[in-house]
């Protein structure tokens, strides 16, 4: 669908402040007046910047993730026609409102940028296995931004739990959007499963997509897996728990493991 590293000051700044506090006698031998250690803050260490490089090691490969996922090389390129519609409005008790968080949602399943444009380096790597594909990105985005961002995912379920969107060709889709639970990794996280009912080329269709945002410090790993032969839950979470500790180590400035 949190740790830190603690820096162990702890002893030495104990150790110092002992040494660094005296007392001075007055005439009167009973008051004094201390020499105040100067504190020391608990001391961390910001991850640098997330690189282009560094977003590319981040990301995960098919032996991170179960089945027989296999890497492909034009993921960047994948848009799947279900997803573009108009949300019909009278189908909200809120109306506008509600109906633009569902538009949002779909234009950006359909543009692969579910948490908005990022703010800086961003990669992306895209796996497929018969008709179900699995797109992984990492990218750092401005901090604000981000959490609005997830904000925003974690009301979806409930402005946009089943609405109607119309096809370019006036066709009606169904589409139902529920939360779903995610491994315990990162600083924050969503899981939502978007499920699309229409027709593909002519035929009664449905597009199950299972997603994963999660945030890692001011950089986002986010996974969109399934298709037409279902959703990928567990991939998905292969995916968190693999591609987490990527992201961790390139922010520490290590290289992840093979």
């Amino acid at each position: 669908m949190t740790r830190s590293r603690p820096v162990h000051v702890l002893a030495s700044a104990l150790s110092a402040g002992a040494l660094l506090t005296g007392a001075a006698c007055s005439d009167g031998g009973e008051s004094g007046t201390d020499v105040a250690a100067t504190p020391l803050a608990a001391q961390t260490t910001a991850p640098a910047a997330l690189t282009e490089a560094g977003a590319r090691a981040a990301l995960i490969t098919e032996t991170d993730i179960e089945d027989d996922w296999t890497q492909v090389k034009d993921a960047s390129r994948w848009r799947d026609s279900l997803l573009v519609g108009r949300v019909d409005v009278a189908d909200f008790v809120t109306g506008k409102a509600d109906a633009a968080d569902c538009q949002r949602l779909l234009n950006r399943l359909y543009g692969d940028d579910l948490l908005g444009k990022p703010s800086g380096a961003s990669a992306l790597r895209g796996f497929q296995e018969g008709d179900s594909r699995l797109l992984y990105q990492v990218a750092a985005y401005d901090r604000a931004d981000l959490d609005d961002s997830l904000a925003w995912l974690k009301t979806l379920p409930v402005k946009c739990d089943r609405f109607t969107a119309t096809g370019e060709g006036g066709e009606k889709r169904t589409v139902e959007v529920i939360e779903t639970s995610l491994p315990d990794e990162g600083d924050a996280r969503q899981g939502l499963r978007v499920t699309v009912t229409g027709t593909s080329d002519g035929s009664p269709a449905t597009l199950t997509l299972d997603v994963a945002a999660v945030r890692v410090g001011t950089d986002a790993i986010t996974v969109t897996s399934g298709g037409l032969d279902g959703g990928e839950d567990d991939s998905a979470e292969d995916a968190v728990k693999a591609g987490t500790p990527r992201l961790r180590d390139v922010q520490a400035g290590r290289t992840p493991a093979p």
